[in-house]
């Protein structure tokens, strides 16, 4: 699988420009799904645009939770394309311009390979991509406690890893056995986690391409 972040607050080349917020491009299993739209829609055209991605080539969105710096550039985005499915949580309303709305209020599978924790807390859902070393969680904000987002992900299998942001996490321990951490947007924490797991430990920025 390959996650493209198109989206952060910091920048990992040049073209690309680093804004509040958080997208990504996630492509596996056949499956090409654009998670989150960061704050802005031009700032996120404008990176695709730059990453060579064509917004017709995504075939899906998946939203974290409903906070702007999230689902900004939605709109945006269903301009260029409004034949993608929306795979939403329920706390978040107001999809009008897309083929199809689908609502996740309990861990489930989403396609095969692809999985959802489903609404956590009434605020935010995980997506949980199958891979050949375990589930890869991509996240938005991780406003859930962070043992709860692992638990229903683990729903589905063992977990190897995380990208996305991570807020205030410290509960250190729980990514012992994680093989990949890359905190990206609003993580308070970055540098204690770059600290703790250099071996797993991957930086993010927009442009940064992870392989999986």
């Amino acid at each position: 699988m390959k996650i493209q972040i198109i989206y952060d607050n910091t920048s990992a080349r040049e073209a690309l420009k680093a804004d509040w917020g958080f997208g990504a491009l996630v492509e596996a299993h056949g499956k090409t799904i654009l998670f989150d739209s960061g704050e802005n829609g031009r700032i996120l055209l404008d990176n695709m645009r730059a990453m060579k991605i064509n917004p017709k080539s995504v075939s899906d969105m998946f939203i974290s939770h409903c906070h702007f710096d999230h689902i900004g550039g939605l709109s945006h985005f269903l301009n260029k394309n409004n034949r993608v499915t929306v795979h939403a949580p329920p706390s978040f309303r107001g999809v009008h311009s897309a083929v199809n709305v689908i609502y996740y209020d309990h861990p489930q599978a989403i396609f095969p390979g692809f999985f959802t924790t489903g609404e956590l807390d009434s605020i935010e859902q995980t997506l949980a991509v199958e891979t050949e070393k375990g589930l890869l969680l991509v996240a938005g904000c991780s406003h859930p406690p962070m043992d709860q987002i692992i638990s229903a992900a683990q729903t589905f299998g063992p977990v190897y890893g995380i990208v996305g942001g991570l807020h205030g996490f410290n509960q250190y321990e729980i990514f012992e056995d994680m093989g990949l951490i890359c905190p990206t947007h609003c993580t308070q924490h970055i540098d204690e986690i770059k600290k703790r797991f250099p071996n797993a430990f991957i930086g993010g920025g927009a442009g940064k391409v992870i392989q999986a």
